[in-house]
């Protein structure tokens, strides 16, 4: 009888992650270890790839893991409370994009004081960023 299902090597393979991705998921509780049988390795249900790819997918929307934990936990049927769970994540995203422009935005008035010092021996950017609020 031919086994079925995929060794940890295969499954990190398939999933595009190496083994101890695989093997701290399953430590933090976000993929199932399977038993290991008498002779042989754990073979992985094919649906431990889609799992994992969720998984990847949800931090590149940078969900941490244990948010990703409490929408695997959901699951389906629960659309209203994963949406709430995106809504907050949205609102994450938006509050650090505004960071980012504002630090953008200081970045650019500092940089467009250097170029415009008339004294080369005093950096504006320098001084700036050196002085006690």
């Amino acid at each position: 009888m031919a086994e079925t299902g995929l060794t940890i090597g295969k499954l990190a393979a398939a999933a595009g992650v190496n083994l101890q991705t695989v093997r701290y998921y399953q430590r933090r509780g976000l993929i199932d270890q399977p038993p290991k049988p008498s002779t042989g390795n754990r073979r992985y249900p094919r649906a431990t790839v889609d799992r994992i790819r969720f998984i990847k997918r949800a931090q590149g929307l940078g969900f941490s893991l244990d948010e990703i934990g409490d929408l695997l936990i959901l699951g389906d049927g629960h659309c209203d409370d994963v949406r709430r769970v995106a809504e907050n994540q949205r609102a994450l995203v938006a509050a650090r994009i505004a960071d980012l422009a504002a630090m953008q935005d200081t970045l650019d008035g500092l940089i467009d004081r250097c170029r415009n010092a008339q004294v080369s021996n005093h950096c504006p950017l320098i001084e700036t960023l050196s002085r006690r609020d």
